[in-house]
């Protein structure tokens, strides 16, 4: 029997997801979508009716490649995915900002934060597909669009490494106080997902908690095409 999106949520590991991004900044979801579900999903990339706007990243310093916003209301998959992962990170993401000592809390329905948002006029919504081809990159950057920013977000790779595209690898950097920076590169399969910290996060040291900067891109793609679908969940201004 084929589970549902929400379903596959529920299955996953949340105690070891929240180990790792504590102890990475990262934590990866295998087979959070289905082929068939990753294939429609990339269907949508040439419907400009989808989507709100379409940014070609080396006209902004970006990188090579582009993506595309979509538009409200989301396709059923992107809304599935954005409010079924939410109230399992949510927790996570107060646990962090009280470590932090930073005030702000996030409530347990993903509608809850929305209105949050908008009321600080953050109206335009964020779940994007990218798209790179040979030679492809994208920026070590931050997805941040506003006040109100949910501390971590998803990636979802929608194409296979080594049959759609070579190269392309997801990475993570850490900017350590006063210590070289720290790379991560995720191995990403068709339908994984990634969870990972949109800004900061926080790290146990000798002397307390700290929070160390956290960026992330894409490596160069070598051959073929890649798709990728970014699950934000804070809108924009």
């Amino acid at each position: 029997m084929v589970r549902s999106i929400a379903q596959r949520i529920e299955a996953i590991d949340w105690e070891r997801i929240g180990t790792d991004l504590d102890a990475r900044g990262c934590a990866m979801a295998q087979g959070l979508l289905l082929p068939t579900e990753c294939e429609h999903l990339t269907g949508l990339y040439s419907d400009e009716r989808s989507f709100r706007s379409r940014i070609v990243m080396e006209r902004h310093g970006f990188g090579r490649g582009e993506y595309q916003y979509f538009s409200y209301p989301l396709p059923a998959v992107v809304e599935e995915l954005r409010s079924g992962l939410y109230p399992r990170l949510a927790p996570i993401a107060n646990l962090w900002n009280i470590a932090m000592g930073i005030d702000v809390r996030y409530p347990s329905q993903h509608a809850i934060f929305l209105d949050r948002c908008h009321a600080a006029g953050q109206l335009r919504p964020t779940p994007l597909m990218l798209r790179y081809g040979p030679d492809d990159y994208n920026c070590l950057h931050q997805d941040l669009y506003g006040e109100h920013v949910f501390p971590l977000q998803v990636a979802i790779l929608l194409s296979e490494p080594g049959e759609d595209f070579i190269g392309g690898e997801f990475v993570l950097t850490e900017q350590r106080p006063r210590m070289q920076s720290r790379v991560e590169v995720v191995p990403l399969r068709r339908g994984d997902a990634v969870v990972f910290a949109v800004h900061h996060r926080p790290v146990q040291g000798t002397r307390g908690v700290y929070r160390v900067n956290m960026r992330h891109g894409v490596s160069r793609v070598r051959v073929g095409q890649r798709h990728t679908l970014g699950v934000i969940f804070h809108d924009a201004v």
